[in-house]
């Protein structure tokens, strides 16, 4: 399934329907008066978070969405139907903003949230409605109220606990294959991945949502590489990991790339808690680890982790820093994970944080 996060759609709800103009004709009733009913109430345009999406991307193909107009009113007063609303299915976690983006009309962060975005015309009045005792036979009707059109973005911010930011080819999706149960692309080159990806981490009975995005790089917020167009999908993460590869010519300016591009992407990405850790630390020995992990404090950082994605080392340790950021969740063990708190899985570690 491709990935899309942002698609531009025209809403129109319904109109409503025109009343009519009926006059009651039986036999021996000489004078039987008007009976034409409302017009039906048009439909409303409703857009409802449903679980199993994570793409916009059926909004490439289907652009234009209508509400169905309400039913003419009928003689002998009979009152045309309402349409059916019109329910538009999206993502968790997806915006509706305004057409030139500097409004949002409505976020959906929750399953089964809906929202009434359009609402549908009224139906007309039929000419009983207009009977007085001065205007007994009255041929006046009202064709009802048009509906409501617009166009909107939407923009897709994926919900994650956890998300892990760092230059290309720092690790980033080797480590989220380690420790979740997803399957992201692993290449020795850069920007292997290309779309964020989602992980679910099961981890001393508890469990939380990672997000991996793209590497940046400098001049991200500018344009440069992929930019920074995916670090929406982070904004509403608890915390970050700042993955560094430890092979990187210099570890400490590496991570100050990444700091200044998430500040100057701003959206409150740079006040977020971050969590340093010190990637692939199976290509060096522990010495160099150690002064690697001081050039990072130096440099800022408050605790430097070192892990190795492809190893395991120091991941649980890792992980038990996440869960001091996220509020108490259960979830079921999954023995034999790395993420998992076995029994079988190894007690002591030999790198610690630093």
């Amino acid at each position: 399934m491709h990935f899309l996060d942002q698609a531009k759609i025209y809403l129109k709800s319904g109109a409503g329907g025109p009343g009519a103009v009926s006059f009651r004709r039986e036999k021996y009733i000489e004078f039987g008066g008007p009976d034409g009913g409302n017009g039906g109430k048009g439909g409303d345009v409703v857009l409802e978070a449903v679980p199993g999406l994570n793409t916009l991307i059926d909004f490439r193909y289907n652009q234009h969405f209508k509400a169905k107009r309400g039913g003419h009113g009928m003689g002998k007063d009979r009152t045309g139907a309402g349409a059916d609303d019109l329910v538009i299915e999206v993502p968790v976690g997806t915006q509706v903003l305004s057409e030139d983006k500097q409004e949002v009309l409505a976020d959906f962060i929750e399953e089964g949230q809906r929202v009434v975005l359009l609402h549908g015309g009224m139906g007309g009045r039929g000419n009983a409605s207009y009977k007085t005792s001065t205007n007994r036979a009255p041929r006046q009707h009202q064709p009802g109220e048009p509906g409501e059109e617009m166009w909107v973005w939407l923009r897709l911010k994926l919900l994650a606990d956890v998300g892990l930011v760092g230059l290309p080819n720092a690790g980033k999706s080797t480590f989220i294959n380690a420790v979740s149960n997803a399957r992201a692309k692993v290449g020795d080159y850069a920007f292997t991945t290309l779309i964020p990806k989602l992980g679910v981490v099961r981890h001393k009975g508890r469990e939380f949502v990672l997000a991996d995005i793209p590497g940046l790089i400098e001049g991200a917020a500018d344009g440069a590489g992929i930019g920074d167009r995916f670090l929406g999908h982070i904004e509403r993460c608890r915390v970050l990991i700042h993955l560094i590869d430890i092979s990187h010519e210099d570890p400490a300016s590496a991570m100050k790339i990444v700091e200044k591009e998430l500040e100057a992407y701003g959206a409150g990405l740079e006040d977020k808690p971050r969590i340093v850790a010190l990637n692939k630390i199976d290509l060096a020995d522990r010495e160099l680890a150690k002064g690697f992990a001081a050039e990072l404090i130096e440099a800022g950082a408050e605790e430097v982790f070192p892990v190795s994605g492809a190893t395991g080392d120091g991941i649980n340790e890792l992980l038990d820093a996440v869960l001091g950021y996220l509020p108490d969740r259960t979830a079921t063990e999954q023995p034999g994970s790395l993420a998992s708190d076995d029994e079988d899985a190894p007690e002591d570690k030999p790198w610690s944080p630093i």
